[in-house]
């Protein structure tokens, strides 16, 4: 999520991921069958593998659901700071599945490749045309709303999306090579399914990584405490700020900033500083849930330089 984007409210943004997922699985569910059946009386193995792949999109997708139905709960007593974990955990769960289908796929070519078959049939490129149009058009709209409401698990399934268009193409490639090359190029189609694979792989470690780093709380984007620290300096009392943390929580983020403050003022002035700053922080930034701020004496000029 950019600094400059205003963000939505945790239920706004789930409701908005749920919707896009849910689109997808209706998209899904009619692609697979009928990539599966295209693949069987076409005689293609590759069209067959984009039909699994689908299929474990309809997986994924329900994963996805459950994740961004969990995220959107408010906190409560067991959860003090929210459900957020359960949006990357399902982009996670998306990720692992994908790894899941790239090996199934491999296994299954590896076999049709050394068991002699007939060439696929033409009418399938056709379909799979169909099929890498409809799905970068979903992938497109996917991502653009996992975008706006900084939903990793929405983005995750959108790649998703993408990874099967990818197949998709594979397979186009793969069956225009068989049909061309005509006899002895019939595993070309196969082989096509086993690139598709790799292909799958590489779309899971672009949704893995991001989904692990928000796990165990790696810093998001910096400019997002930048924008944290512009903001505190400009509240009246605040002389200058140390420490900024922020880390990201399903749709929400989470601050701890130390401001430093006339040494000799009050304890009562110190607390108003610190309930200004996060009223700023809060009007400023709206993606920002929770703002802890400490107040530190400014008697050190040290500390009055920007640290991390």
């Amino acid at each position: 999520m950019n600094v400059g984007q205003v963000g939505s409210t945790r239920a706004a943004s789930a409701q908005m991921g749920m919707r896009a997922t849910a689109i997808g699985m209706l998209v899904n569910a009619v692609l697979a069958s009928v990539k599966a059946v295209a693949g069987v009386l076409g005689h293609s193995y590759a069209l067959v593998a984009d039909a699994i792949e689908s299929a474990s999109d309809i997986l994924t997708s329900l994963l996805v659901l459950l994740g961004l139905r969990m995220a959107g709960k408010p906190a409560d007593k067991n959860h003090p700071y929210g459900h957020g974990k359960f949006e990357p955990l399902a982009a996670l769960a998306v990720g692992l599945t994908l790894t899941g289908a790239a090996i199934l796929i491999s296994v299954e070519s590896v076999r049709e490749i050394i068991t002699p078959h007939h060439a696929p049939e033409t009418f399938t490129l056709a379909v799979l045309l169909g099929v890498v149009a409809i799905k970068e058009i979903l992938f497109r709209y996917v991502i653009r709303v996992g975008s706006e409401t900084g939903s990793i698990a929405v983005r995750a399934d959108a790649w998703h999306h993408r990874s099967d268009a990818l197949t998709s193409a594979a397979a186009f490639v793969g069956i225009s090579v068989a049909l061309i090359g005509g006899p002895g190029y019939e595993s070309a189609d196969d082989f096509a399914a086993l690139i598709a694979a790799g292909i799958i792989v590489a779309n899971a470690i672009v949704v893995i990584k991001p989904a692990l780093a928000e796990l165990i709380d790696t810093a998001p984007d910096p400019a997002i405490a930048e924008k944290v620290r512009d903001v505190a300096q400009g509240v009246a009392g605040v002389l200058g700020t140390h420490k900024c943390n922020v880390r990201k929580v399903g749709f929400d983020f989470f601050v701890d900033l130390d401001v430093l403050c006339d040494p000799d003022a009050s304890i009562r002035h110190g607390h108003e500083v610190a309930h200004n700053v996060g009223e700023a922080i809060h009007a400023a930034l709206p993606f920002v849930s929770k703002v802890l701020v400490h107040v530190e004496p400014a008697d050190d000029f040290g500390r009055r330089s920007r640290e991390v």
